[in-house]
């Protein structure tokens, strides 16, 4: 049974997301509209999040292939990290829906969920092992102060057994989630799912 984890208003459970403009219909979708939805994510037709955003679909496809290669290219940096970069940017810029979908992949690949609790809790500071820690460090730094990033914090990521592709990873990962948070806290809201 999962372990529900609630702090400071971020949970690892399910959440909903209800948008705040009109969402495309698909039934009177265009063609254009219903192939990128059906590229994006498997439950985008059903998803609040991209039917706003399909109202401009060549956006939505270059926002949706450049975040599928970051987040779930194989090789370089292991799953779980680049979710817990996400998860780590998500908590820093406040956004409840990115932190609980990233906190449960995190979780999947990981098979625990410590790290989580300690991100929700205070993510300065947070991680299991010396890796997460600089994960979360550098995750946290890239977000609160992108323009102080320099040589010694790569520097720290190599000396935690980063490899240089997988720094990449991370950088990349974790700078798309400026722009993925930024989308969701503006456009709509995160609603807990009713229970039957």
């Amino acid at each position: 049974m999962k372990t529900v984890i609630e702090n400071n208003g971020f949970t690892n459970e399910t959440l909903d997301w209800k948008a705040w403009v009109d969402v495309v219909d698909c039934d009177t979708a265009t063609p254009e509209q219903i192939e990128v939805l059906e590229m994006s994510h498997p439950q985008a037709k059903s998803s609040d999040y991209y039917l706003a955003l399909a109202h401009q679909p060549e956006i939505l496809r270059q926002r949706s292939e450049a975040y599928n290669t970051i987040m779930y290219a194989p090789g370089g940096l292991p799953r779980a990290e680049r979710e817990l970069g996400a998860l780590t940017v998500s908590r820093i810029n406040g956004c409840v829906y990115c932190c609980s979908v990233h906190a449960q992949r995190y979780e999947q690949m990981a098979k625990r969920n410590d790290t989580v609790a300690q991100v929700f809790d205070d993510p300065h500071g947070a991680g299991a092992t010396e890796r997460e820690q600089a994960v979360v460090a550098f995750s946290i730094k890239i977000t609160e102060s992108p323009e102080h990033i320099n040589a010694s914090d790569i520097a720290a990521l190599r000396d935690a057994g980063l490899a240089d592709a997988e720094i990449l990873d991370l950088i990349n990962a974790t700078s798309i989630f400026a722009w993925a948070n930024r989308l969701m806290m503006n456009l709509g809201e995160a609603v807990r799912r009713r229970r039957a």
